[in-house]
């Protein structure tokens, strides 16, 4: 199947018209989902799943191993199509990098061990603890990684035995829709629904009764509105919310040996990640030879249109999205802070690229700084003392990640521990791994995700004591 052949299948004669962000060509329309098609399909879903639960774990492990097969017969596809709707490079760290995770997500979610927990046998008591199905999970995507993140969502709930109704965003719907198809192909009818829609269908799955579990990836204060429209219901809940992640580099950091980690874990995806590093706080010492390093990186990176083989980044998903960092950006250089690279989009462009763009000098109450920008621009602020650094990367309402860039991988470790954030880590950012718990503090959310403890989130404990 080719990729036309993929986006013929799931696009419709009419329905939201959906654009490349790289040209603003239209590239298909995508069905246009509304109330009555989520509730046709949580129906069908809540039917389906006592016969999925019933195949037992081993058959749906099998299962979910036949689905990254399929996935993998159809990479090229898949990656060429996201390229085109988000925007993001085929090479890089980027579209055939992404489906390659739906693949590994899905192989490693469905080898991960789950085994009954004796918690008592002492010859009196005997309890163990086990974990059943919850029933029907709604799963609630983002635009920046629609396809990895899907996986991240329905892989584990699959695995424990849940149906899965799925509303992508509506900016990215055809690639989720892609995926679900090829995934469908292997899996029982209903057991993986696709609604798309906007809020509005959104917040009818967040509030319907018949959902069990609701899992989201996307805006805190988005996350705030689902807690409180699953309130009536006490439906479970795993957010994963926005962050503002920041990185303390230490004096005895070495400039040229982690300029490059630095730049990835700042711009990968063009900084549309949450766990991206935000912010970045520099010891004076080292402060003139990080951003030097750093610059000299970034300038051999080059940006454009995806499905150009050269390009390693592209422009960012929407213009809402884009409006946002061009504001902060001129308004840190209104502050005075000095823009060492970039910070000069090209007028009538076509699409929405942003140019890579380095802010140095900058006050660490600006508001490049304290507010997630979700793109191409990183600040990097000047510190002097690491106590000073500590605190100011814990000054925020957020806590997913951070990280510590040192030459002491033990007092990098002593730093770490002090920096509030659900995941720090010493000498890269953001790097994630299926079998490594992950999940937010503060406003970043709650609940885990990957790994075994995962797993348990997508369950109900139960206890058989006798």
């Amino acid at each position: 199947m080719s990729d036309a052949d993929l986006l013929s299948t799931i696009s419709a004669d009419s329905g939201t018209p959906v654009h490349d962000p790289a040209t603003g060509e239209l590239i298909a329309h995508a069905p246009a989902g509304d109330v009555a098609t989520l509730e046709e399909a949580i129906s069908a879903a809540r039917a389906a799943q006592p016969a999925w639960a019933a195949l037992g774990d081993d058959k749906r492990c099998e299962l979910l191993n036949a689905a990254a097969d399929a996935i993998e017969r159809h990479a090229e596809e898949l990656a060429v199509l996201l390229s085109r709707e988000q925007g993001k490079p085929l090479n890089g760290p980027n579209a055939r990098f992404e489906v390659g995770g739906c693949v590994g997500w899905l192989r490693t979610t469905a080898a991960l061990p789950l085994e009954p927990e004796v918690i008592v046998d002492d010859g009196e008591k005997h309890a163990v603890l086990e974990y059943r199905p919850i029933g029907v999970v709604g799963a609630i995507g983002p635009w920046n990684w629609p396809m990895m993140i899907a996986v991240w969502q329905f892989a584990p709930a699959l695995r424990m035995g849940n149906t899965v109704v799925m509303k992508p965003s509506e900016n990215t719907p055809l690639s989720v829709l892609a995926l679900a198809h090829v995934v469908n192909s292997v899996l029982p009818d209903d057991v993986f629904r696709i609604v798309t829609g906007d809020g509005e269908v959104g917040a009818a799955l967040s509030a319907h009764p018949d959902i069990d579990k609701i899992m989201f990836t996307g805006s805190t204060p988005t996350g705030k509105a689902i807690m409180r429209s699953a309130a009536d219901n006490l439906v479970r809940l795993t957010l994963e919310l926005g962050g503002n992640d920041a990185g303390i580099v230490l004096p005895d950091a070495d400039p040229a040996a982690i300029a490059e980690g630095l730049f990835w874990g700042a711009f990968i995806n063009t900084g549309q990640t949450c766990a991206a590093l935000k912010r970045l706080y520099v010891h004076e010492d080292i402060y003139d030879a990080v951003v030097e390093n750093l610059v000299a990186v970034a300038r051999q990176m080059p940006m454009g249109v995806g499905l150009d083989e050269n390009n390693v980044l592209g422009p960012l998903q929407n213009r809402a999205q884009y409006d946002i960092v061009a504001g902060l950006v001129e308004a840190a250089r209104e502050s005075g802070a000095r823009i060492v690279l970039g910070g000069d989009p090209e007028a009538d462009q076509p699409g929405n690229f942003y140019p890579t763009t380095i802010v140095a000098d900058i006050d660490p109450d600006n508001e490049l700084v304290t507010t997630e920008q979700f793109g191409p621009a990183l600040p990097i602020v000047r510190y002097s003392d690491v106590d000073d650094a500590i605190r100011m990367a814990n000054d925020s309402p957020v806590g997913l990640g951070g990280s510590v860039w040192s030459s002491d991988p033990e007092g990098a470790r002593d730093v770490a521990r002090r920096i509030q954030a659900g995941t720090v880590w010493i000498n890269n950012h953001g790097a994630i791994d299926p079998r490594v718990p992950f999940g937010g503090i503060k406003e970043s959310g709650y609940g885990i995700e990957f790994g075994v403890q995962g797993l348990k989130g997508l369950g109900v404990p139960q206890v058989i004591m006798n």
